[in-house]
């Protein structure tokens, strides 16, 4: 498998990270039913290393995955409806605003975009589509370039990525007018740019318009993870009990209790996922049967032999002055937070950081800091693209500090050891 990065990893094509095969899954709709869920939990822990990273595009990285079992968690999502049977098709980033109602504008453009996705040219990885047509869209920061969203006068604009203003849609011709827009993205080289808000080419008049998006927060019951990341029996756990899972772009999973069953949306695969769902429900089983539970310490010791690549030693683990070290928990536990902190996974897990992240994130969010705080393993700034107060950034196994900016803006402090970077910060 190859090394090289720089894309967006897919099932089809995941990306070997520093504890083995990362693969991404992105669920129709940001929904996954208990079932779903209680089979990725299983995947995760029977194949990977147990490690479910939430994304700022609303999916799930799986991680810790060798060929073999990488192989076979692909077959198995594709049966489970959650992975296309053509990579193409599934390399395509639809971000949905995850608080959709069946047959709402949400859930109708999603629905009809997903059915006609092969009707797109073919774009850059990273390109992202989102559709945010719910009473106030949700989704402004998270990665998109093209947006469909509620205008601020209660109807549907297409909005392109950088551009404050979008032109409005008719009912029924958003789809066409999402390929339209991505036509002329490829025609005009907006590949050699890569995303649309870097695009500098004018936008075809039609595409030009004065509508402004009306804005509002995502609402209903959420659990946030520590830093995006769960375990597999920690979401065999959560899902249990609910009817599904929607999964957000602010990294948390939108809780779903005894609603109707919401209609697959249209794929191309026609498999029923219902003959998983006994074999998803005997990881719970088992977890039941060793008295794991959400706050369980034996739930972040998943790994089983022969199940591939172990995780890595020492991943939470950050060393200062050769004495003081963080503590890991539970990511679902909660913790006393004074400022809000954002983080990658780090080194060793992601081979292009050169640092640790998130036990230094642990130490700076128990120090009393204005937030909000991110700490990014190398300047891509993979967990927030938003400035921050304070942004940590790891270069060349140490650290940087730039104030009001992002991961990839220019910093007023290089260099720095753990040690002198809490110093500085007032945070030792």
């Amino acid at each position: 498998m190859s090394a090289i990065r720089g894309w967006c990893p897919s099932a089809w094509r995941p990306m070997l990270a520093g504890d083995g095969l990362l693969l991404r899954v992105r669920p129709p709709l940001a929904r996954l039913t208990r079932a779903q869920a209680l089979l990725v939990a299983e995947l995760a822990t029977a194949y990977g290393n147990g490690a479910i990273d939430l994304t700022r595009r609303a999916a799930l990285q799986l991680r810790g995955f060798d060929e073999a079992g990488w192989r076979a968690a692909v077959d198995r999502l594709v049966s489970a409806g959650l992975v296309d049977p053509d990579p193409a098709i599934e390399a395509v980033a639809l971000t949905v605003a995850p608080d959709w109602r069946e047959g709402d504008d949400t859930h109708r453009v999603a629905c009809a975009l997903t059915a006609r996705r092969g009707d797109l040219p073919p774009l850059p990885a990273k390109f992202g589509i989102a559709v945010d047509a719910g009473e106030r869209s949700v989704l402004g920061d998270a990665p998109a370039d093209l947006r469909v969203e509620r205008g601020v006068d209660g109807g549907l604009i297409l909005r392109a990525d950088g551009r404050a203003r979008g032109v409005r849609l008719g009912r029924g011709k958003e789809v066409d007018a999402i390929v339209a827009l991505a036509d002329w993205f490829a025609a005009s080289e907006g590949a050699t740019a890569g995303r649309m808000a870097r695009h500098a080419a004018v936008l075809p008049a039609w595409a030009s318009g004065g509508a402004t998006p009306l804005v509002g927060e995502l609402e209903g019951e959420q659990v946030t993870p520590r830093y995006g990341r769960v375990t597999g029996i920690e979401l065999a756990s959560l899902a249990d009990k609910l009817e599904a899972l929607r999964v957000t772009p602010k990294r948390s999973l939108l809780l779903e209790r005894g609603a109707a069953r919401v209609p697959a949306p249209p794929s191309s695969s026609n498999i029923p996922f219902w003959k998983e769902r006994r074999h998803a429900e005997d990881l719970l089983e088992g977890c039941r049967g060793a008295g794991m539970s959400l706050t369980s310490p034996e739930a972040t010791s998943l790994h089983q032999p022969g199940a591939g690549p172990p995780a890595v030693p020492g991943e939470n683990r950050v060393r200062v002055s050769g004495a003081v070290q963080a503590r890991p928990r539970s990511p679902l536990a909660s913790a006393p937070h004074r400022a809000r902190v954002d983080a990658c996974v780090g080194a060793p897990a992601c081979p292009q950081a050169s640092v640790v992240t998130r036990a230094l994130a642990d130490l700076l969010a128990a120090a009393p800091l204005a937030g909000p705080i991110h700490v990014s393993g190398c300047t891509k700034g993979c967990a927030r693209s938003a400035p921050a107060a304070l942004t940590i950034v790891g270069r060349g196994g140490r650290y940087d500090l730039v104030r009001d900016g992002r991961a990839d803006s220019p910093p007023f402090r290089r260099g720095l050891t753990a040690a002198a970077l809490l110093a500085q910060l007032g945070a030792d």
